[in-house]
């Protein structure tokens, strides 16, 4: 079975769903919005540059998670759906998922933001599967830290990898379509790399190297 794999955010999404998340909490007050914002903004500039510490980020992240029952967060998530995800949802990004499901290949979501964020937007997209940074839990309760290896950069290839040994499934002809320079480890294993609508460096590398660069805009 073929896989296609796909980043999420700015790739199926126009927006990144992890960012987006703290803006929501600033905008309904259940963050101090001053220096949680600016704190946001400075972790998603580096994480656009590729200087992400992604330790740090998913501390502050995933902070709130840490502090609020399960029942609370739901709540949130789906108003958060509601209001920022629903619109940003790509109608070509849409079809392209159409278009390989149909062609019988195995569908992957594989994003660096945490499954909390993210596994209710891959469900609404309706993939089954979903790789992505996990938030460990202690006792049926988040704890607010990062479990395991981070998927990103580097970690997205190892934490695949693993997925692959536990399905016996294989790279063999697999896409994969990513906007991002943070995942050219990835990129780089796959036999059909895909730019969507991409960053500067990730346009400059896949017009170097011939990747096909699409817009789903």
């Amino acid at each position: 079975m073929r896989l296609a794999l796909f980043d999420l955010d700015n790739t199926l999404l126009a927006g990144d769903s992890d960012h987006s998340w703290g803006e929501w909490l600033c905008q309904k007050g259940l963050v101090d919005a001053g220096e949680y914002q600016a704190r946001n903004d400075a972790f998603y500039a580096d994480y656009v540059a590729g200087t992400l510490d992604v330790f740090a980020y998913q501390a502050f992240t995933q902070a709130i998670l840490g502090r609020t029952d399960l029942a609370q967060l739901a709540t949130w998530h789906r108003q958060f759906m509601d209001e920022v995800i629903e619109p940003i949802i790509l109608a070509k990004g849409e079809a392209l998922l159409a278009e390989h499901r149909a062609a019988g290949d195995k569908l992957v979501i594989i994003t660096a933001t945490n499954r909390f964020i993210t596994a209710p937007i891959v469900e609404r997209l309706g993939v089954e599967t979903l790789i992505a940074t996990e938030c460990e839990m202690q006792d049926g309760l988040y704890t607010g830290q990062t479990c395991g290896v981070p998927c990103f950069q580097g970690g997205k290839v190892t934490r695949l990898n693993r997925w692959l040994e536990e399905t016996g499934l294989t790279l063999d002809d697999a896409y994969f379509y990513s906007d991002s320079r943070n995942d050219l480890p990835l990129l780089e294993q796959v036999a059909n790399p895909v730019a969507v609508d991409p960053d500067d460096t990730l346009r400059a590398t896949a017009i170097e190297r011939g990747w096909p660069v699409i817009s789903l805009r």
